[in-house]
């Protein structure tokens, strides 16, 4: 059973948990300098309150504040892999517990000045007023137990793509450009397409936000690759019949197109769980504003939660797991929750927020060192170290990993 990281207080850890998780996870760092700048990094973000600051880090590690610069160098100037510490990190986690979903988290990193990659001024919704930032997509890895960030990709904006000076700078490569949250997301699907043995997990997705949900499903699709998707009522759908004309997700049920009813029992508002009337029906999915001709688009299908006195607002779901049962497809949208939690607390409790340095590859080394430290909490048994059989099946397995296109 993996352990919640905040009842891990009432047990002594093993002193040698964090080395034996460092000597298998950051296996590919071939210099004993370098993991043990790793260790003491990790040991920082596990155990330091607040801001981590690279003093902070470093006094945590029983070194002085001046070896501050060497966490410096390992993040900012060592030139260490971190796609293969995440494909490392991505085979410890499944081989603990079987992955069930995937998930993808944006957040939002206040910055002061201009020079750290990616900094640019966007409306930030939360905040109700633009602010300078960095933008990131997370991909989780979820499963009945845990939800766990694997890979990272930052968002560039058109002012990092055109500025050669300022892209040598934060030593960008050549292959990141600008692209929209949604060819991010295709970025991590494409990978996941190439992996047998990831293939069948499907992903759990909310774009209710996105711009266009009709191009990331039928990208998705086109890479075989399973979806719970859900949408906004104002999404246009088509059911999958002759003559069928586009209406709004909300107008489906409405206008006698949901061909089934299914009463299930679901988790309410207040903790309880409650059956629930939901509907659903075969829909395909026209752009927006296109009334072509939708025979040659694929066929979803569409699921609707009304509104009740239990659940005061309407939800709409579109999936590719047409043979599946709806209770199932339903336990699947559960776990954006799981995801939401993880985020909150890896930029709360892991530093997520907290990188100060401003080159490309030092941010995708510090996620990395972020991401392992929160997988080492979720991983970490009361009293026993790092766990044995993961460990074990770490060296024997080669689960691949959607890695990073940079």
């Amino acid at each position: 059973m993996l352990v919640d990281r905040r009842h891990q207080a009432t047990t002594t850890p093993r002193p040698d948990a964090v080395p034996m998780f460092v000597q298998d996870v950051f296996a590919s760092l071939r210099r004993v300098d370098q993991r043990r700048w790793a260790q003491t990094y990790l040991n920082g973000l596990l155990n330091v309150p607040g801001r981590k600051t690279l003093q902070r880090l470093a006094k945590a590690g029983a070194h002085s504040a001046a070896s501050a610069h060497g966490l410096q160098q390992f993040i900012n100037s060592s030139p260490w892999d971190w796609s293969t510490v995440r494909h490392a990190l991505a085979r410890a986690l499944a081989a603990y517990a079987q992955p069930r979903a995937w998930g993808i988290a944006e957040v939002t990193i206040p910055k002061r000045g201009d020079h750290s990659v990616g900094v640019h001024r966007r409306f930030d919704p939360n905040a109700g007023r633009v602010i300078n930032c960095q933008q990131a997509l997370a991909l989780f890895t979820i499963t009945d137990t845990y939800s766990a960030p694997v890979d990272w990709r930052i968002m560039l904006d058109s002012t990092w793509c055109y500025d050669a000076d300022r892209r040598r700078r934060a030593r960008i490569p050549d292959s990141a450009t600008t692209e929209s949250a949604w060819q991010h997301v295709l970025r991590f699907a494409e990978r996941a397409a190439h992996e047998p043995r990831l293939r069948h997990i499907p992903w759990v997705l909310d774009l209710r936000r996105a711009s266009a949900p009709a191009r990331i499903t039928d990208d998705l699709s086109r890479h075989h690759q399973a979806f719970v998707c859900e949408v906004p009522p104002t999404q246009p759908v088509t059911a999958a019949r002759a003559g069928a004309r586009p209406v709004t997700a909300a107008e489906y049920v409405t206008r006698r197109h949901a061909a089934q009813a299914h009463l299930v029992t679901t988790p309410t508002p207040a903790g309880t769980t409650g059956p629930v009337l939901l509907h659903s029906g075969p829909v395909q999915l026209p752009e927006q504003g296109d009334a072509k001709a939708t025979d040659a688009l694929p066929v979803h299908r569409l699921v609707i939660r009304p509104a009740s006195r239990t659940h005061e607002t309407a939800r709409y779901w579109i999936t590719n797991l047409v043979d599946r049962s709806v209770e199932e497809i339903v336990s699947l949208t559960q776990h954006t929750r799981a995801v939401d939690t993880a985020m909150t607390e890896l930029t709360s409790d892991f530093g997520v927020l907290d990188f100060e340095g401003r080159s490309f590859p030092g941010w995708h080394h510090h996620m990395t060192m972020a991401s392992a430290a929160y997988a080492y909490s979720r991983l970490y048994p009361q009293g026993n170290g790092w766990p044995h059989r993961a460990a074990e099946t770490l060296k024997q397995t080669s689960l691949p990993l959607m890695r990073l296109i940079s």
